[in-house]
């Protein structure tokens, strides 16, 4: 487990750039954190770091949205409002998890059955008694 205490979106996107940096083809990452944590700031990160400059924004309306021009793709799926694991079957997820590029998932906790035997765990939380941009972030491998 590591963690990172960050002060600011800026430090919070540079982790997430770190990261996909130095990912590597079928790694999986899984996004916990209420609303407002700055998971779409992480994930931007991850983007930029796998070389993606088109805008990254959250996939709330579509379960996953497919970004393929960095040097590895990139998958970033939001199951919060899924039904059930059926809705990942439709889509095909095991070509996306057991695939060649990056996946980032968010609200991961509602598919754990489904999650591959190894990914990372990012759980990024407030506290506003360190201020308002305050983050600490918990890596965990699964």
């Amino acid at each position: 487990m590591k963690v990172t205490e960050t002060w600011n979106e800026k430090e919070t996107f540079a982790l997430g750039r770190a990261l996909g940096e130095n990912a590597h083809p079928g790694q999986v990452y899984t996004l916990l954190g209420d609303l407002g944590v700055g998971k779409t700031v992480f994930t931007q990160g991850i983007a930029a770091g796998l070389g993606i400059t088109e805008p990254v924004s959250s996939p709330t309306f579509t379960i996953v949205q497919v970004y393929e021009e960095g040097r590895l793709p990139f998958y970033h799926f939001d199951v919060y409002r899924i039904g059930d694991v059926e809705e990942m079957e439709e889509i095909g997820y095991e070509d996306y998890f057991y695939g060649e590029g990056v996946c980032l998932i968010e609200w991961a906790d509602l598919i754990e059955e489904i999650l591959p035997g190894h990914y990372t765990q990012v759980v990024i939380e407030k506290d506003l008694d360190k201020g308002f941009d305050y983050r600490k972030i918990t890596m965990t491998e699964k």
